[in-house]
């Protein structure tokens, strides 16, 4: 990997998404279609769901939840993302500049003026 003024264990959200397409197109021989991908993104996010729910909530973990680890499966959903964007054509760089410009002019003010957030339960 190029430093890029990185540390070697950081990369970009542009990096990742070249990173991601390279694998796609040579190891993973081509990109599961749209429509595989939502679904594969559902599962991966119903996965971190049920190690949330074990780990936070009231649920007890089960023999099949052990050695799954939360940072592996929001990788994985990362993952899935990246390959959504990429196939789609959504510059996921561009994209969050985007969000973040709306978050803080929409959102400048919401959050402070919300009581529900004034309060902890």
């Amino acid at each position: 990997m190029q430093n890029n003024n990185h540390t070697e264990n950081h990369i970009t959200i542009t990096e990742a998404q070249q990173q991601v397409d390279a694998w796609i197109k040579t190891t993973g021989v081509r990109y599961f279609n749209e429509l595989t991908n939502l679904g594969i993104l559902m599962e991966e996010v119903g996965e971190l769901s049920r190690l949330i729910v074990r780990k936070y909530g009231e649920q007890s973990f089960k023999e099949s939840d052990k050695g799954k680890e939360i940072s592996d499966e929001i990788a994985d959903i990362l993952w899935v993302l990246i390959c959504l964007a990429n196939q789609t054509g959504v510059d996921l760089n561009a994209a969050l500049k985007k969000n973040f410009d709306k978050k803080n002019t929409r959102d400048a003010t919401r959050h402070f003026e919300n009581d529900k957030l004034k309060t902890i339960k």
